[in-house]
């Protein structure tokens, strides 16, 4: 019989609904002998826009992790795709703390797709391309693109969120010549299978991918 493998989903931000959202692409992704746990950071910012909200993300989410671990959990996903505090996070850490922006990025990058990011407001793209560099994986990154959604638009139902994302990926597609679309947050995560479908093109969500890297990492820990 498989051992239990039991996972962290760190929300740095306060919004419950995404934690929930990313809690249920997770579910859905692992196997039954996987424990989720999705904790929602109630002293961080409703969303993380810009350098400034993960630095005020960064402590609450941190206290989380160390509960977490305290309670015996076997990985942690920090499910913002900013990758908000993840040295300070692995510093802590026993466990692999896996961001799912770097998870996307080397799912692609293992692909050998060259991809363009699709996030939400401008103000991110400086972390998201400075993370790209840090992380080593520039060479596979055509663009790093704003749809100019805020973040709790996706939380709305209703909202022009979907089509405005989906109008940038058309652009991607077009001007970049990008082999795949990597979603830059993590509150898109529920739209890939349908974007894919619609643009005829892979699209990543880091949420999918942070999940099934951590459940692995976990295992391999556990041989």
């Amino acid at each position: 019989m498989s051992k239990s493998v039991k996972l962290l989903l760190a929300n740095p931000n306060s919004t419950d609904s995404m934690t929930e959202k990313v809690r249920l692409t997770a579910m859905a992704l692992l196997p039954d002998n996987a424990d989720v746990v999705a904790m929602t950071n109630k002293s961080g910012p409703a969303s993380i826009q810009g350098p400034e909200d993960g630095e005020l993300a960064v402590p609450g989410m941190l206290n989380d992790i160390r509960r977490a671990i305290e309670c015996g959990v076997d990985a942690v996903v920090i499910a913002c795709f900013d990758d908000t505090g993840i040295e300070q996070a692995r510093q802590l850490s026993p466990v692999p703390v896996i961001g799912i922006g770097q998870a996307a990025y080397h799912l692609s990058m293992l692909r050998g797709w060259r991809f363009s990011v699709v996030t939400t407001l401008s103000v991110s793209i400086p972390v998201l391309e400075q993370n790209i560099q840090k992380f080593g994986v520039y060479p596979y990154c055509c663009q790093v693109r704003a749809s100019e959604v805020p973040v709790l638009d996706l939380e709305k139902p209703g909202s022009e969120a979907q089509r405005r994302i989906s109008e940038e990926i058309s652009r991607a597609v077009d001007e970049d010549r990008c082999d795949a679309i990597v979603l830059g947050c993590a509150g898109m995560t529920d739209l890939a299978r349908t974007l894919s479908d619609e643009h005829q093109i892979p699209v990543i969500d880091g949420v999918a991918a942070a999940t099934c890297l951590a459940y692995s990492l976990a295992l391999s820990r556990q041989m």
